[in-house]
């Protein structure tokens, strides 16, 4: 007893600083900005409607049906939605319960199989590589996901390794709750981490037998009370059979293999995977301590005939990462965020690695930590050239020069000195250089990272774009042509939540529907993105700063060039746009008394025969009228003004696959 009293206060202190330090990024990341794209609108609208739909157990995109994802994470996104209202940081709250349970499970899970001090370097590790960072403060599906796969395999060590049958059983019990809830987060590609972790070592180890323990499958009755009760409920709902099998065989099997289901269900044609991805991407999902967990391999390689005990923690650390790694390479599809369940056997290894070391550790290891402290002085550098761009292309809307060069510069400086401390102490006090390393790593990502944030956010502003849509179309029916999730998800919110929907791609057969749909309605406006991204920051920098020649031919500001626009009977209502953003175009109906263009044809539209010349006379009508004080003031606050520059057909706007 008087051991774990003297033990824990020699923790208190760096248990309380590394809470401060993980604390203070995720609410930077997680609260410190609005949504941004991909994916976190349509989240964003998903969660929106779940907490003020009547039924529940089907998630809905813009009041469409959207069953790629069981609701779980909708559920709890809602609470501080109804709450709070929609806000970004009112959505992410349940991202920081997320993110403290993940660092929880793998603080424990280490401290479990390789002592304290591996405990702290474990949660530190898991809560900072460069994807895991990103995974915690996105909105998405995968933040919880992280977190319960987390605790299932903190569930499956305890019970794998437990020596008594009532260990075992709590162990188990605890990876089959956590799995359960992994799966209404993101169905059964919970499984997958926790299942490899557990095959391969029995493998390993050659201990076949445990596999065939009743108290490893026990639990499946406390997932299956889980999962059955919510897929009793879609069920019994609207279409519930072909909803289960877009949850469960579109969506599962949908994307290791090309099935037999319409286009917009065909998730392995997104997000293609291509030989070695995964490994060349690796060291950037590591980072910044890829060269770490080099080093770890390394001495894991050569301690490989230690005692069988003392290996414990590295077995299982490969089990429950490389597995993952070689089925995730074999996919159809790949994404960095499919990676993130096997983060915690990485984070695990890690901190194996700085238990190893803080005894003697070799050159190898001295040389892993130094060339780190390069890396975050890189880091440094790179926010430095990030801080410049932004402030130089909208300095004028920075709300206060004096806090924003504060805050970079403190976070800069403070940075520079711990990576360099972290070089000088990398040799004889390796515990110092390790909690340099990581206090830099922080200080970068609360302090500059914090002011990009602020600018990235006006050129992420959708919502400004979508108020200023429903004020330009205030008692006229809304029609969205090609939408993609984005765009349907900042309408519903931020709009109104019932449009007609005319989905792409645009070609022939589409901009018929929408000629037929307009003239039904003469009164109705139709919302169209834009291709490109409107002004982008090295332009902008370069009109700003760059020579100016006289001679030089001037820009036009018509509006963008729609090639089947008049074949539609449109014309141009107004535009918008984004600072290194989107754009979007609110098209209305020539009236009658102009000629239209002829046959509509998948390119520019074709003149009918002794029609060329009254189109061009009535080219002039199809420009952009003067826009409204709104919609200006809307593009001034972004820091840039309407932008109606020229631009080439756009093919169907796609949207990134869901997660």
């Amino acid at each position: 007893m008087l051991k774990y009293t003297a033990l824990s206060g020699r923790l208190r202190s760096p248990l309380a600083l590394l809470s401060a330090a993980l604390l203070s990024i995720w609410c930077v990341g997680m609260l410190g900005r609005g949504y941004w794209t991909p994916d976190e609108p349509r989240e964003a609208d998903i969660s929106w409607r779940m907490s003020w739909q009547a039924d529940r157990a089907v998630p809905l995109l813009a009041g469409e049906a959207f069953c790629e994802k069981p609701p779980l994470t909708y559920w709890l996104a809602a609470v501080p939605i109804r709450l709070f209202g929609p806000a970004a940081w009112t959505a992410r709250l349940p991202n920081l319960l997320y993110a403290m349970i993940a660092a929880l499970g793998v603080g424990l899970l280490a401290r479990r199989s390789a002592g304290p001090v591996a405990g702290l370097a474990g949660a530190a590790a898991v809560s900072t590589f460069l994807l895991a960072y990103q995974v915690a403060i996105w909105l998405a599906t995968d933040a919880p996901l992280l977190a319960t796969v987390c605790i299932a395999l903190l569930g499956a060590y305890l019970g794998f390794y437990a020596a008594r049958t009532r260990e075992r059983l709590r162990g188990y019990l605890l990876m089959h709750a956590a799995l359960g809830l992994g799966f209404l987060c993101k169905s059964a590609v919970a499984w997958m981490v926790p299942a490899l972790a557990l095959v391969t070592l029995a493998l390993w180890e050659k201990r076949w037998r445990e596999l065939l323990r009743w108290e490893l499958y026990l639990g499946l009755v406390l997932q299956a009370a889980m999962i059955l009760t919510w897929v009793g409920f879609v069920y019994v709902g609207p279409d519930g059979a072909a909803r289960l099998k877009v949850f469960f065989w579109n969506n599962l099997v949908g994307r290791f293999t090309h099935v037999d289901a319409p286009d917009e269900l065909q998730y392995a044609a997104a997000h293609r995977n291509s030989p070695g991805k995964y490994f060349i991407e690796l060291p950037l999902y590591l980072a910044p301590w890829t060269l770490l967990v080099i080093a770890a391999l390394r001495r894991a390689w050569r301690q490989r005939k230690a005692a069988f005990d003392d290996y414990r923690p590295v077995r299982f650390a490969l089990a429950a990462s490389l597995p993952s790694l070689a089925v995730l390479s074999m996919a159809a599809t790949a994404r960095n965020i499919y990676f993130a369940p096997a983060l915690p056997g990485v984070a695990l290894l890690l901190a194996w690695w700085a238990r190893e070391i803080s005894g003697i550790p070799d050159r190898w290891d001295v040389r892993a930590l130094r060339a780190t402290s390069i890396l975050l002085l890189l880091g440094v550098m790179v926010f430095i050239a990030a801080l410049g761009l932004v402030g130089a292309d909208g300095w004028n809307t920075i709300g206060s020069h004096l806090a924003f060069s504060v805050i970079s510069a403190a976070g800069l400086s403070l940075a520079a000195w711990l990576a360099l401390r972290a070089w000088t102490a990398a040799r004889d006090h390796v515990q110092r250089a390790l909690w340099s390393l990581l206090l830099a790593y922080c200080a970068l990502l609360v302090g500059p990272a914090s002011q990009v944030y602020a600018r990235v956010d006006a050129w992420q502003d959708l919502a400004s774009i979508a108020r200023a849509i429903e004020h330009n179309a205030v008692g006229k029916p809304l029609i969205l042509f090609a939408p993609d999730e984005t765009t349907r998800a900042i309408i519903d919110m931020y709009a109104r939540p019932s449009v007609e929907l005319i989905p792409g791609p645009i070609d022939a057969a589409s901009i018929g529907r929408l000629r037929a749909a307009a003239a039904a309605a003469p009164q109705s406006l139709i919302v169209v993105q834009l291709p490109g991204r409107a002004g982008a920051i090295a332009q902008r920098l370069k009109d700003r700063f760059g020579p100016r020649r006289g001679s030089s031919a001037p820009q036009s500001d018509g509006p963008p060039e729609l090639p089947w626009l008049q074949s539609a009977g449109l014309r141009m209502a107004q535009s918008y746009a984004l600072p290194n953003g989107r754009r979007y175009a609110l098209l209305e109906l020539i009236p009658r008394s102009v000629p239209l263009a002829g046959p509509i044809v998948c390119g520019r539209p074709r003149a009918a025969p002794g029609t060329a010349s009254r189109i061009e006379r009535s080219a002039e009508s199809t420009k952009s009228p003067a826009p409204s004080r709104f919609a200006s003031a809307v593009a001034n606050s972004s820091g840039r003004r309407t932008n109606r520059a020229r631009s080439r057909w756009p093919s169907a706007p796609q949207e990134h696959r869901s997660r």
